[in-house]
């Protein structure tokens, strides 16, 4: 019996609407943030999940807040489910850093599982965890639909390794998750078999996020 997850991204925050990496920080929802927050909460009620999941770090925490609410669920905090931390390179853009750190930079960006940036958790150990972490809400909860909230990167990172995409190529294939947009798998009861990918990116309020900067290739980690 297959069990279907549901990775959302956080609502927005100043420092993502400047592109800046906010990783493990505590960087609060702006009001876009916020307004993102409610609209998926409004979308997550027309659908149909069992179990709510978020990251411990706070904006993913207050994203899911009125998901739950709306569900009449308690979110379950999970500890690996944070987003990855950048290092250096927290609370600040691409762009600072290719002048403040240059070769860390370009090093970086020509490979980022092999470059990360000083300081930060090695992209591989935090795909492993995120992946462990996704497949154990999965057994724990066969046969059920899950929403999951978590973070770009960190969910970037899983979807390679669980998908059997190399890991080093995650910002090309996955240039970013919008902010509280959908990702749904079929997670198979065999351990040892890959995910279905389902949808991906899909918005939860094309009203809300429209106004968003659009991607380009310097975003993001």
């Amino acid at each position: 019996m297959s069990t279907e997850l549901t990775l959302v991204r956080h609502g927005r925050t100043v420092w993502h609407a400047e592109n800046r990496y906010a990783g493990v920080s505590d960087v609060p929802l702006d009001d876009t943030g916020r307004a993102q927050a409610v609209a998926l909460a409004r979308w997550a009620a027309n659908q149909h999940f069992d179990v709510l999941v978020c990251s411990p770090v706070p904006r993913a925490v207050a994203t899911a807040a009125p998901v739950a609410a709306a569900l009449g669920l308690r979110p379950e905090v999970v500890t690996d489910l944070r987003e990855v931390d950048f290092g250096i390179a927290e609370g600040r853009t691409l762009a600072e850093l290719r002048v403040s750190h240059p070769e860390a930079a370009e090093a970086f960006v020509a490979d980022p599982v092999a470059h990360p940036f000083p300081g930060a958790e090695s992209p591989a150990a935090a795909a492993e965890r995120a992946v462990g972490a996704l497949r154990d809400v999965a057994a724990r909860n066969e046969g059920r639909s899950v929403l999951v909230v978590a973070h770009n990167t960190l969910l970037r990172l899983a979807l390679c390794t669980w998908l059997g995409i190399p890991l080093a190529r995650y910002r090309a294939v996955f240039p970013r998750l919008e902010n509280a947009a959908a990702t749904r798998l079929r997670v198979p009861a065999d351990a040892a078999a890959p995910p279905a990918l389902l949808a991906l990116n899909v918005p939860t309020s094309p009203a809300v996020t429209a106004d968003e900067p659009a991607p380009t290739a310097g975003r993001t980690a």
